[in-house]
């Protein structure tokens, strides 16, 4: 299972205690993913949710059991194309039981609910939280932190996408908006947002594991940082020492090391008996010892000598 799909499974396990909340939660499965229509030829309302996940589905049986006491349609089909997973889909074929839900839910038969009239059915901020985790189950997904960060929740309208993104504010968060085809995605790509995020709609197993894979991935990236500057200044100081080296080995050629200044040649011998070392470490091996900047200075002197000849 993916790592979305473990914190969907996660989630669907917990029922929220206040009836508040659970139909906060129930309204938002709903406005991802639920579809209200008629039957053609007749009254009867149809109102059926779909999703791939077995977990979430039992928490819409279960919601619906728990706040209504309604007989839900169960049925599971697979999906021809692509994985070709199980899709689950639980129906209300009853027209009182339908015309029930949808009068507690402020649905109608021919949209999928505006906003305005949100707040009305909220009494606290865990309402928001609920509707959020139920968002987030019906149309959500989250990356495996061992790739990109990135949460989404898609809406098939704007008006839902924008209380969602309002709803995120008040938790502190920064959410975006853009669309993709015929739906709007509501997305976080913040490491530390998604955190605060999962912490909301109270995914805690899935917030620890985000974290622990989170930070072993950032000191990987320190460590390979500090691994990488490591080797870039060794091979600096290598290809310094031979070009360095090459100087020298000009001017012996040329008119013999016992030709140049002591402070010079001794500079000179240390570095073609210490090719590799860095210049603080050819200081220490001076008598007297000397400063990295006066070695350097001599070692400069040398290729400007070679350079010359």
């Amino acid at each position: 299972m993916s790592f979305s799909g473990e914190v969907k499974s996660a989630l669907a396990k917990q029922i929220p205690e206040k009836p508040c909340c659970q139909q906060a939660e129930l309204l938002a499965l709903f406005r991802s993913d639920g579809v209200v229509h008629r039957n053609p030829g007749d009254e009867e309302v149809l109102l059926h949710f779909e999703t791939e996940n077995a977990a979430v589905a039992a928490k819409i049986f279960k919601l619906l059991k728990t706040l209504y006491g309604f007989r839900v349609g169960v049925s599971v089909r697979r999906k021809k194309k692509l994985k070709k997973n199980n899709v689950y889909t639980l129906s209300l074929e009853n027209r009182a039981a339908a015309e029930t839900l949808l009068t507690a839910l402020e649905m109608e038969y021919s949209d999928r609910l505006e906003d305005q009239y949100l707040e009305d059915l909220f009494l606290d901020k865990d309402c928001y939280r609920a509707y959020l985790r139920g968002s987030f189950l019906g149309g959500g997904s989250v990356n495996n932190p061992e790739g990109d960060y990135h949460l989404e929740m898609t809406s098939r309208n704007a008006s839902n996408a924008y209380f969602l993104y309002t709803a995120m504010e008040g938790f502190d968060l920064h959410p975006r908006i853009s669309k993709r085809k015929s739906k709007y995605l509501v997305y976080l790509k913040d490491s530390e947002e998604i955190v605060t995020f999962l912490n909301v709609i109270g995914a805690h197993k899935a917030l620890l594991d985000f974290e622990n894979v989170r930070i072993l991935k950032d000191f990987r990236n320190q460590v390979n940082r500090a691994v990488n500057c490591e080797t870039a200044n060794l091979n600096k100081m290598v290809d310094t020492g031979v070009r360095q080296v090459d100087a020298i080995r000009r001017i012996d050629r040329a008119r013999g090391l016992e030709t140049l200044p002591v402070s010079l040649r001794e500079v000179a011998r240390l570095r073609l008996a210490y090719p590799s070392v860095s210049l603080k470490e050819l200081g220490e091996l001076a008598d007297p010892p000397l400063s990295k900047s006066a070695v350097n200075h001599r070692l400069r002197k040398l290729e400007q000598l070679a350079d010359e000849l």
